[in-house]
């Protein structure tokens, strides 16, 4: 059976850690073990920060979306803003590439939601926003049945 949360908010960079304990309680009914639990917090909240910070500029005038399903142990996460966009994924994918310097970002974002997840699909056009799109298996899943 296949069970589905979405969630939006103001594009505001304390909302990230919301975010990312929201997403982890709704699959926590997986059972994920320690590890993949913080490694789908963490993409979480790069993929967030990312919108917060590239897609509005920390214009708090935007909205951040995320839907998340969970089906036969698989987590499957859209985290969307309708921000400025990438010119380039290809060239934003690259580790260490980075907008944003002078805000000491690392670039790794889309690098840690690689390794972390075992499917990631970007699809961005420039003044129309970013949805990142991301899969995970969990090892030991179980659904826990009322």
């Amino acid at each position: 059976m296949k069970n589905e949360m979405n969630l939006q908010f103001s594009a505001l960079s304390q909302n990230e850690s919301f975010a990312r304990v929201t997403v982890a309680a709704f699959i926590a009914q997986l059972d994920p073990t320690m590890d993949e639990l913080t490694e789908i917090k963490t993409v979480v909240s790069e993929a967030v920060t990312n919108s917060i910070i590239h897609g509005y500029n920390h214009d708090s005038k935007g909205i951040v979306y995320i839907s998340v399903s969970i089906e036969d142990g698989f987590v499957d996460m859209t985290i969307r803003d309708e921000g400025l966009g990438i010119g380039d994924v290809e060239e934003a994918r690259q580790p260490l590439f980075t907008t944003k310097p002078e805000l000491e970002r690392s670039g790794m974002g889309f690098t840690i939601m690689e390794n972390f997840m075992d499917e990631i699909e970007v699809r961005s056009h420039p003044g129309e926003g970013t949805e990142i799109r991301l899969r995970k298996h969990l090892s030991n899943s179980k659904m826990l049945c009322n």
